[in-house]
């Protein structure tokens, strides 16, 4: 998940809200009784984290853990009762997984490192051992500073910076000041400037790839995002014959900055890489999971939870999200128990590839929902889906465009959750207030107008379908867990993802049982420049 939706949740203060119209439908609390009852007093949600995270670990898109993953809580659907469980296929590409590593320099001194493979780059071959060359590149026009220098030696991609110290505890919940209502509706930008240059960028991974081999390099090492011994492996060269041909690793951000310090001395370090990885290609297609609560409402609509089942493998993607899937399958199994008889159908799902792209979610809205018409032009079509997709126009509803009714995402870490951002609907909104007020004495209160982004309820968003995504507590998400090798069941917080499930049960059912669906936005259009007279800077 994108950092930009922990920025923009933290930040989001509920701008003041009219008060509900006297049309609106009143929360059935005493079926908050049953869902109180069942969520607090009975909860299953850590022992579904706890497989996830302990049992199968990182779940890194068609890795052989993520088919686990897939196996797993389709069986744990059906054993709570649920209808229709199955998976959705969609291309991906390669899986990729590691099976062993490591990391030593043995010159001037012998050290073991931290470091962790990139994803779906190759391995070594082996141990090998060389000279380092520190050459920092982040476009073209960098290669020929060091053309001619790196054969032979590992080379060091990352420009090195200073060390950093953090400047407010890594820890934190959100506070009674920054949720008091005081926020402002934000106007949306268009800038088809900008979205041209974002369409033109080249990749830069390949053409780098392309040039390490031209000049003979053994292997790259980058240097980790975060200082503390954290480690990421992030990596998204994973379609089928896109694949990088340099072994790839990431050192921690003091190990790097040792062996850059080193290089300009008179003892240079010599690095000692293994990289032993397995690529898996049975099968290029990636699954989503689903799982129904049948409605008894002909009508054809539903409503929808999902949450990312997929990780990258530096630990076991716990916060990033086993949480937010142990929530949904958590708000499943509570409702099942309570024998709920919904109005409208309600959909459970579980996204793949949502770390490289949100390419699960985007599959299913592309298949059932709403697609874009084409680019005209080759190029611009030949762009990755996830890439070009939002900005292709017109949109071209599907049959079951107005069957989808609303959709509420968990993918925020293990913070329990304080409100929900309404995206910028301001007849939703005070529902929302009414469906929270059960749940203010937990904690959770605040209606934001303002819109999130970076996970999967984006794409539905971008079709005009009533996609949310709920605030939540930070704790220390961004701080040190977020893709990171700490990301492990241990920084899970029971309380918190109870308060979760609990509010997403009762969200789900107030949703399927209301008499006329969520109010919606207009089908978007495409807009006209926010700016007609706007000259973007040089990059």
């Amino acid at each position: 998940m994108s950092r930009l939706l922990i920025l923009l949740a933290t930040a989001a203060l509920a701008a003041p809200l009219a008060a509900a119209p006297a049309s609106a439908q009143s929360v059935d609390r005493v079926a908050v009784n049953g869902i109180l009852d069942q969520g607090l007093n009975h909860s299953q949600v850590m022992q579904t984290a706890a497989h996830l995270t302990d049992n199968i670990g990182g779940r890194l898109t068609n890795s052989p853990a993520m088919r686990e993953a897939e196996t797993w809580t389709q069986q744990q659907f059906r054993d709570w009762g649920l209808s229709n469980v199955r998976t959705e296929g969609f291309e991906f590409g390669r899986g990729w997984s590691i099976v062993r590593s490591s990391a030593r320099m043995t010159e001037p001194r012998v050290i073991d490192l931290r470091a962790i493979p990139i994803a779906w780059t190759p391995g070594t071959n082996g141990t090998i051992t060389a000279g380092v060359v520190v050459a920092p590149m982040t476009k073209v026009a960098d290669f020929d500073r060091y053309r001619g220098q790196l054969r032979g030696k590992i080379v060091m991609i990352s420009q090195p910076t200073p060390g950093s110290e953090p400047a407010e505890a890594p820890f934190r919940r959100l506070t009674d000041d920054q949720l008091r209502p005081g926020g402002s509706y934000v106007q949306p930008q268009y800038s088809p400037a900008a979205i041209d240059r974002q369409l033109a960028t080249a990749d830069f991974a390949t053409a780098l790839d392309a040039f390490l081999v031209q000049e003979g390099a053994l292997a790259l090492v980058r240097m980790s995002a975060r200082d503390g011994g954290l480690l990421h492996g992030t990596g998204y060269a994973f379609r089928v014959g896109q694949t990088p041909k340099t072994p790839g690793m990431e050192l921690s951000a003091e190990d790097y900055r040792r062996l850059a310090r080193l290089a300009r001395t008179d003892t240079p370090p010599m690095l000692e890489l293994n990289s032993e990885v397995e690529f898996h290609d049975e099968d290029t297609q990636a699954y989503n999971i689903f799982a129904d609560i049948p409605g008894t409402d002909r009508s054809g609509e539903y409503v929808m939870a999902g949450a990312h089942l997929d990780s990258w493998v530096a630990s076991d993607g716990a916060s990033d999200n086993a949480a937010g899937s142990a929530v949904v399958m958590e708000a499943a199994r509570i409702l099942m128990q309570l024998g709920v008889r919904p109005k409208r159908t309600i959909r459970f799902a579980l996204w793949n590839g949502e770390e490289q792209g949100l390419l699960g979610s985007l599959a299913y809205i592309d298949q059932h929902v709403a697609t874009r018409a084409p680019f005209a032009d080759p190029a611009r079509a030949a762009l990755p889906i996830n890439r070009s997709w939002r900005h292709r126009w017109p949109i071209q509803p599907r049959d079951g465009y107005g069957d989808l009714t609303a959709y509420f995402n968990l993918d925020n870490g293990s913070g329990r959750i304080r409100g929900i951002n309404a995206e910028g609907n301001v007849a939703a909104a005070p529902i929302f207030q009414e469906w929270l007020a059960p749940f203010n004495s937990l904690g959770a209160s605040t209606v934001s107008l303002r819109t999130s982004g970076g996970t999967d309820h984006v794409y539905m968003q971008t079709v005009g379908i009533p996609g949310y995504q709920f605030i939540q507590d930070p704790l220390d998400y961004d701080s040190r867990i977020h893709h990171t090798s700490i990301d492990s069941y241990d920084h899970l917080k029971a309380d918190d993802l109870r308060q979760a499930a609990v509010i997403m049960a009762s969200f789900l059912l107030n949703a399927a049982n209301r008499d006329q669906p969520l109010p919606r936005m207009p089908t978007p259009t495409q807009p006209s420049p926010s700016d007609p007279f706007e000259y973007l800077p040089a990059e």
